[in-house]
């Protein structure tokens, strides 16, 4: 869909999109306070779909000739159970079903950037409008829960709870400690500081780099997008826009189908990055 560009500036439009649904208004980069209501909603929405989508194929599952949308729900789980055995050594029965949680959750929420990106942020304007007279620039929404660092870097930091989990569990407190302080360089006193330093660096950068991949290649596609929809704004404004508005659809048609290809890949990364991390977690040193 293209801009509204009689009202904004690229540059307004292109932050206006930006802008998140938020708790109250952020006072400074890092603000705790704030919560962005429209990723929230957006993550959970998805989470239950793929949920209700799981259940339904598990439910309509037969033992005869499959129907399409079962052989596709079978062939991820055999998919994601072939990864996950293949990766981690030990009791999978939690693991791999929330890996193939992960990886259908992920691609739904990746997905809602193939929506035309004025859609979602239209819709609520005229709720905001109707609802409250509040005007259509001081309504903001920003549906791509995966473009939102908080939203990945949360993610991020559940896999990093299961991996300290599952150390504790599979080697034991003692023994988790004991690697912490141990490994990589050996058990004498005088490398204790550095084993533990390398292994909290360690720890954090599988988090870290975690959350910014999954971000970094959402955000980049849906900046595409935005100045994708940006071309079809031009029909418009000169005489050159309808030479603008077909190459709006031309653009918008090849990123749309690359961009399918992104939101599955980035939805399979992130998952066999959660089965390698909870897999290093089995193994020690």
């Amino acid at each position: 869909m293209a801009a509204d560009s009689h009202s904004l500036t690229a540059t307004e439009y292109i932050v206006h999109h930006l802008g998140h649904w938020q708790t109250e208004k952020q006072k400074s980069i890092i603000d705790f306070s704030v919560v962005n209501i429209d990723t929230v909603f957006f993550s959970i929405a998805c989470l239950v779909l793929g949920l209700l989508l799981l259940r339904a194929a598990a439910k309509r599952a037969t033992s005869g000739v499959p129907g399409r949308f079962q052989a596709f729900v079978e062939m991820m789980v055999e998919m994601v159970e072939e990864q996950s055995r293949s990766i981690v050594h030990g009791d999978r029965r939690f693991i791999a079903p929330l890996a193939l949680t992960v990886f259908v959750w992920i691609a739904l929420m990746n997905a809602i950037d193939l929506i035309p990106v004025d859609l979602f942020p239209k819709i609520a304007s005229w709720i905001g409008w109707y609802a409250a007279g509040v005007p259509e620039h001081d309504v903001y929404l920003r549906p791509l829960p995966t473009a939102d660092l908080n939203g990945t870097l949360g993610m991020a930091l559940g896999v990093l709870i299961l991996m300290l989990w599952y150390g504790i569990k599979i080697k034991g407190v003692g023994g988790f400690v004991h690697e912490l302080f141990c490994a990589p360089f050996g058990s004498h006193p005088a490398f204790w500081l550095f084993n533990f330093l390398l292994n909290l660096i360690e720890y954090a950068a599988k988090t870290v780099s975690l959350g910014m991949r999954l971000f970094g290649n959402m955000f980049a596609g849906e900046l595409i997008f935005f100045l994708i929809a940006l071309m079809g704004g031009a029909l418009a404004l000169n005489a050159t826009g309808l030479s603008m508005a077909a190459l709006h659809v031309i653009a918008g048609t090849v990123w749309l189908l690359f961009h399918i290809l992104i939101v599955l890949l980035q939805a399979f990364i992130f998952m066999m990055l959660t089965l390698v991390y909870i897999g290093q977690a089995h193994e020690g040193h």
